[in-house]
């Protein structure tokens, strides 16, 4: 059975788009903690992030650098933060959250709701800061 991620790289759940490759697919959350939070994954389906091939693991953080670059050129943050904890989707998935303060990683705080418009919008300046 396909996860709600490997839908979402199939094109069957829409999703504010930042950057695919053969292997590696990156969208945003639509319940971030902060805007700009984004999720990058393999598009194989993993469950656990361990249970990576070496090569797929190290291609995924190369994938989630460049896209972290282009999440902190694109919205005010003083850095960006990484978080892997897999238990919501059985898909493994890296967290990158702009962060301004050491709480901002926090996943018991509230989530914010941005609008379909209001993602749209940081999704284009991230895309535009892709390279």
């Amino acid at each position: 059975m396909s996860t709600i991620f490997t839908k979402i790289v199939n094109g069957e759940i829409p999703c504010h788009k930042i950057a695919e490759d053969d292997q590696y697919f990156a969208f945003l959350d639509i319940n971030p903690l902060a805007m700009g939070h984004t999720l990058v994954i393999p598009k194989a389906e993993v469950n656990y992030i361990f249970d990576l091939e070496d090569e797929v693991l190290a291609g995924l953080n190369v994938f989630a650098k460049r896209v972290a670059k282009a999440v902190e050129k694109s919205v005010a943050c003083k850095r960006i933060g990484v978080a892997v904890i897999g238990l919501e989707v059985p898909h493994t998935h890296v967290h990158l959250v702009p962060l301004n303060a050491i709480g901002d990683l926090n996943f018991s705080n509230p989530k914010l709701s941005p609008s379909h418009e209001e993602l749209a919008e940081v999704a284009d300046k991230i895309r535009a800061n892709f390279k």
